[in-house]
């Protein structure tokens, strides 16, 4: 009888415990801003604990459709985020929360005659277009202006955009292809052009709750914070462009 006590009660103290975390999944490229918003937002709301797990967004996705405890998806692309709401995996409707750039950079002390997206040599670094929106968005770049084939013979693709740009600052590539938002988080690295952004398909984040979390009514609180004008003065700090006046948000900071 002791022994059944003792088993309730850590399943009581386990749900519990999962009542006061949400479990975020975002891709790589919103680390930096994440940090920031999530001590913000614990400071407000000290009853949350927030645990983000980074990566590409075609990681998260997956991990997604194979039952991971996830309550929010932040995506760095709207592919992943439709691809789980076809399948019935994100509660309601995924919104809009901010847009970024693609940029072509270079190591801080590069004498590369890279002058542009066009006359890219040497040993480039870009994301795995098959997982990564970063990686995406180049291919199409480089599609548009039609120098794809010869790009990726010269190419070494990386799990994640935040790879690209360790491989860069390191010099263990001549360039690479990155968010403008990874880009001026670095003085490792110079920007050498911002892509035109008729030559790709729009580099939006969209957020969203996932179907299976417990938490749906704390998703939603934390989303709302999202969307608040405190939260869009941090994203556009960090480079982000944001949606947060476009829609009406909730969030009361209590």
């Amino acid at each position: 009888m002791k022994l059944l006590a003792l088993v309730m009660l850590i399943i009581f103290a386990s749900a519990c415990t999962r009542q006061n975390e949400l479990l975020i999944g975002a891709a790589a490229s919103l680390m930096d801003v994440n940090q920031e918003l999530a001590q913000i937002y614990e400071e407000a709301n000290p009853h949350v604990r927030l645990i983000f797990t980074f990566a590409s967004s075609g990681i998260l996705q997956a991990q997604i459709e194979e039952g991971a405890p996830i309550d929010i998806f932040m995506s760095a692309a709207l592919t992943q985020m439709h691809n789980l709401e076809e399948q019935g995996l994100i509660y309601g409707e995924s919104r809009n929360l901010l847009k970024n750039s693609i940029a072509l950079i270079v190591p801080i002390d590069s004498q590369a005659p890279i002058t542009s997206f066009e006359n890219v040599t040497g040993l480039i670094g870009l994301g795995d277009p098959e997982s990564v929106p970063g990686g995406t968005r180049a291919m199409e770049v480089f599609s548009s202006l039609g120098i794809a084939e010869e790009v990726y013979e010269k190419a070494v693709l990386a799990p994640d955009i935040r790879t690209v740009l360790t491989w860069v600052e390191m010099g263990e590539v001549d360039a690479g292809v990155v968010f403008m938002t990874d880009a001026i988080t670095s003085d490792q690295i110079r920007i050498v052009e911002i892509a035109d952004s008729a030559l790709h398909a729009p580099s939006v984040n969209p957020v969203g709750i996932v179907e299976g979390s417990p938490n749906k009514a704390e998703a939603q609180k934390f989303i709302d914070f999202l969307f608040s004008e405190k939260a869009g003065e941090v994203f556009e700090r960090h480079g982000f462009q944001t949606f947060y006046n476009i829609y009406t948000s909730s969030y009361s900071g209590d």
